[in-house]
């Protein structure tokens, strides 16, 4: 492989005590080439593109994944590490996001996939259901310096088994899975203040119990129905008896919404598409209770749009003291984990691995996924915080650089490290026309 860039190394190099020297000369390999492959990334693309198409040990390079020691855990944290320290500033709060993702997938070996509702596909009235793997991703949500929105990040993946396949003696479903990664990264950053923003899917009693007990701000889409109650009156004294946890039952929130004397409160936010909107809030504290589970304290916010263009919602945070003018960005905000997704499956060659063997599935998709956030970070150390070009055409105009020109930007330093700058002193050389040239060298580094 021949020499990398200096700000290509400096971005790996952290990577590299994950594993032994052999098999991260492989992994580098394998890393490299999902970066320059156009289309599916699987294994022997990677080698293609690399130019190790010979290689007859080639078994060595699928090892890395279905059979090298190396905790995908670990190098979770060292990328969330680099992540904050490049992007976040000093004691700035840090807004993560999570969401579950179906990779459909099928096969008879694969004993992992299941039978799952497909959220991109799916709507309201219309419910699609897929084979595939169930996967719960954590994001670090943070705006990036050519851009004007938020980025997400992937950091963390983990995957859901089915309740009948599943090898664990206590089946975890999406919400432990969250809770789980929350915890982690609460030992990861145990001084540092964390905002969980999540989906509707995951607005549940246990999980919000966690975060506080963690000390951790969770915020979430609310359900019309839940329960809401005041806090528990004082008992007099002497009397006996279990306490009350809660106090009587508030008004629902669709009873605030329909009521014609609610107080409503104009704000300005910044909402989807970097725009200012004007909104009516209404926000008050109360208990959230379900069964089985101890009621949590939150503070909920009901958004309604003036202009009647947007169905009213309502969503609410586990720390009181915030206000609505905080919430509603980190509310945004989450909506850059469905891109991240989407772009995935786009330009990263999600659903186009083979592998499937446990070891191999549990790890391709996680660092795919991570995989984005290098790219970023690559981006970063190249343009050295500078501008990223923009490659638009006559019937496509980009206001702002997206992640494919990221990718470009990457494959154009690697294409001149291996080609350009190791020419030999007397190289071959056939004539080429300039124009074909040119057209190579701006399309192979778009092709995705």
């Amino acid at each position: 492989m021949p020499p990398l860039p200096e700000a290509i190394i400096l971005v790996l190099a952290p990577f590299a005590p994950l594993c032994s020297d052999r098999v991260w000369r492989h992994a580098q390999v394998l890393l490299l080439g999902a970066m320059l492959a156009p289309g599916a990334r699987t294994v022997t693309t990677a080698l293609r593109v690399m130019g190790l198409a010979g290689e007859r040990r080639f078994t060595n390079d699928h090892r890395v994944l279905n059979r090298a020691i190396w905790s995908a855990r670990q190098g979770s944290g060292m990328l969330l590490g680099l992540l904050i320290t490049l992007l976040v500033p000093p004691g700035a709060t840090i807004v993560l996001g999570a969401d579950d993702t179906v990779e459909r997938r099928s096969g008879r070996k694969i004993r992992a996939k299941g039978c799952y509702r497909d959220a991109v596909r799916s709507s309201h009235t219309h419910v699609i259901r897929c084979v595939g793997l169930k996967g719960v991703s954590m994001m670090l949500l943070v705006p990036v310096p050519w851009s004007q929105r938020v980025w997400a990040l992937p950091v963390l993946t983990a995957w859901c088994w089915p309740a009948e396949k599943s090898k664990r003696r206590r089946h975890k479903t999406s919400v432990d899975w969250v809770r789980q990664m929350m915890q982690q990264v609460r030992r990861w950053l145990p001084g540092r203040q964390l905002v969980w923003v999540v989906d509707g899917g995951f607005a549940a009693v246990s999980l919000a119990l966690a975060c506080v007990q963690h000390h951790v701000t969770m915020v979430s889409r609310l359900r019309w129905d839940a329960a809401l109650y005041h806090r528990p009156e004082p008992q007099p004294p002497g009397k006996r008896g279990p306490k009350p946890t809660k106090g009587k039952r508030q008004r629902s929130l669709q009873g605030w919404a329909e009521r014609s004397d609610t107080p409503w409160e104009a704000v300005e936010v910044a909402w989807y598409g970097g725009q200012l909107k004007t909104l009516w809030v209404f926000s008050r504290t109360a208990l959230w209770s379900t069964p089985k589970w101890p009621p949590v304290e939150m503070r909920f916010v009901i958004v309604c749009d003036p202009e009647g263009k947007l169905r009213m919602e309502a969503f609410f945070c586990t720390d009181l003291q915030a206000t609505t003018v905080q919430i509603l960005p980190w509310v945004v905000m989450r909506w850059a984990v469905e891109v991240t997704f989407a772009e995935g499956r786009a330009h990263r060659g999600l659903e186009t691995q083979r592998p499937w063997s446990d070891q191999a599935i549990a790890r391709t998709t996680p660092v795919r996924l991570a995989w984005f956030s290098i790219v970023t970070l690559l981006a970063l150390r190249l343009s050295q915080g500078g501008p990223i070009p923009v490659e638009a055409t006559a019937w496509y105009h980009k206001p702002e650089p997206t992640f494919v020109d990221c990718l470009a930007l990457v494959r154009r330093h690697l294409w001149r490290a291996q080609y350009v700058v190791n020419s030999a002193a007397d190289p071959e050389f056939v004539q080429f026309p300039r124009k074909v040239f040119e057209l190579l060298r701006t399309g192979l580094p778009l092709a995705a």
